[in-house]
């Protein structure tokens, strides 16, 4: 007897091991082409192995989100949106540059507009960008270093 067909016979659990793992990745597989009423044994078994093998992806394998930038840039590619497009929705063109260009972080009513006019979901869009807003940082820096001049040098 081979190992599927003791998976076919055997009741599905909870998946513990890579061999489980592949094994009833392969069953789903020859399940799926069949396409089972969803009422059947048959289905009930592909959706039940379906959530298992879901329940042990999300557990074994870390998928990392998307910088929020990026995930907007990639609804904009998916609709063919351009910069121009979405200005609205973040408070103009002038801050839609900011913001795609990392230099203004993303407020509540931007993110609300994004998810409602582009379905971004929040998840993505409250996390931080992985380069920092530099604007206020470079801001302060001058100030210091202006500071710390001697005055004549500051009077050129």
């Amino acid at each position: 007897m081979t190992a599927t067909a003791q998976v076919d016979r055997m009741e599905p659990r909870i998946i513990k091991s890579e061999e489980q793992y592949q094994l009833y990745l392969q069953q789903i597989e020859a399940l799926a082409l069949d396409d089972p009423p969803s009422d059947s044994p048959a289905g009930e078994r592909l959706e039940l192995l379906a959530k298992l093998v879901e329940d042990y992806e999300k557990a074994c394998f870390e998928f990392a989100r998307p910088d929020p930038i990026d995930a907007i840039r990639f609804r904009m590619e998916q609709q063919g949106l351009r910069q121009k497009d979405i200005a609205e929705l973040l408070g103009g063109k002038n801050r839609a540059s900011e913001v795609l260009a990392r230099k203004r972080p993303l407020t509540l009513p931007m993110i609300r507009a994004l998810y409602e006019h582009l379905d971004i979901p929040p998840t993505l869009l409250i996390r931080e960008p992985r380069l920092a807003y530099s604007a206020e940082k470079t801001a302060r820096k001058r100030k210091r270093s202006n500071a710390s001049e001697p005055a004549k040098a500051r009077r050129v």
